[in-house]
């Protein structure tokens, strides 16, 4: 008799009315709202203008979504499109399958597309938001336990997922709960940026590269203990193979990156045209109006006015000679 275990929900969905409520939806949503609310405080404390990164995430999320969306068909392609499957399947994106590396690769497009529009450089919103995603990571795991789904090996630990769906091929038992895991790993993960962040002055995407890195291990020894149909290449699954890349990928940008452009921006935002300026104007900006000591750029009413020159009177018509005025 098993003593204790995680218990799977009865079901993933609930409906208010014809209206369905999908736990996987909400907790892409919550997962959403943390990345966004710790990125904007991350961002201020580094020098930005707060909503930011909201603004961007507007650019990143469906991004995201979409690259998340696109990986998963495409790496599991005969879900979908192989004989006896339905292809509209593949836009049911609340069924569960995203794929992290095409939502991050995708998503980092959008984030790049909004930065720019926003003259922000991309590095320094990816340092501020990295550890947000990871926590963003750890909650969005949690919509595979309202689907039942990406367990591991079988199990009989007292933390063991026990699955209760035969759906999809599944077998009722109790299973490693690597979504767990993995929610775990990524809390950890959060941790460890904001740590090396604040101790080691992490500057020009760096932290986002530790964020990478650190992810990739985890996912790697998880990865390995899942059980769901995957791709193999010299007996490895093909998640596992793409953690390895971007893993060596993430520290060789951080070595790069820290022989070139060493230490941490000084200005991440620049200033709005047309916004409030508290202090003096910065170097290279436009100092038409500013007032100065000199009294130079004050409205014209407050400097005297100078005095017109005289203008030069008419002279006076000279007088006529007595003997010439008088009639003889």
């Amino acid at each position: 008799m098993e003593l204790a275990y995680i218990p799977s929900p009865s079901r993933g969905v609930l409906y208010l009315g014809p209206i369905p409520l999908r736990g996987y939806a909400f907790c892409i949503i919550i997962g959403v709202f943390i990345a966004v609310w710790l990125g904007n405080r991350r961002w201020v404390a580094r020098g930005g203008q707060s909503g930011t990164v909201a603004d961007i995430a507007v650019w990143a999320v469906p991004f995201g979504l979409v690259g998340g969306r696109l990986y998963h068909v495409i790496t599991d392609y005969e879900l979908y499109f192989s004989p006896g499957r339905d292809w509209v399947d593949a836009f049911k994106v609340w069924q569960g399958g995203l794929g992290i590396w095409g939502a991050i690769a995708l998503g980092a497009l959008g984030a790049w597309i909004g930065a720019r529009r926003r003259g922000i450089p991309m590095p320094a919103y990816a340092d501020a938001v990295a550890p947000g995603i990871a926590l963003a990571q750890a909650m969005g795991r949690w919509g595979n336990w309202f689907n039942q789904e990406l367990y591991g090996r079988e199990t009989h630990l007292p933390w063991a997922l026990h699955i209760t769906s035969s759906e999809g091929g599944r077998v009722p038992g109790y299973y490693h709960p690597t979504f767990l895991y993995e929610s775990l790993w990524c809390i950890g993960v959060a941790f460890l940026v904001m740590w090396a962040d604040r101790r080691f002055k992490l500057g020009h995407g760096r932290a986002f590269a530790l964020y990478v890195a650190a992810y990739c291990v985890g996912r790697g020894w998880i990865e390995y203990m899942r059980v769901d149909d995957a791709h193999h290449i010299l007996g490895l699954r093909l998640n596992d193979w793409t953690a390895l890349i971007v893993f060596l990928l993430a520290v060789t940008y951080m070595i790069v990156s820290c022989r070139l452009r060493p230490g941490r921006e000084e200005t991440v935002e620049p200033l709005a045209a047309d916004g409030p300026t508290d202090g003096p104007v910065a170097s290279g900006g436009s100092t038409e109006g500013a007032e100065t000591d000199t009294g130079a750029g004050k409205p014209a009413a407050s400097e005297p006015k100078a005095e017109p020159a005289d203008e030069p009177k008419p002279k006076a018509p000279a007088e006529e000679p007595e003997s010439a005025t008088k009639k003889s």
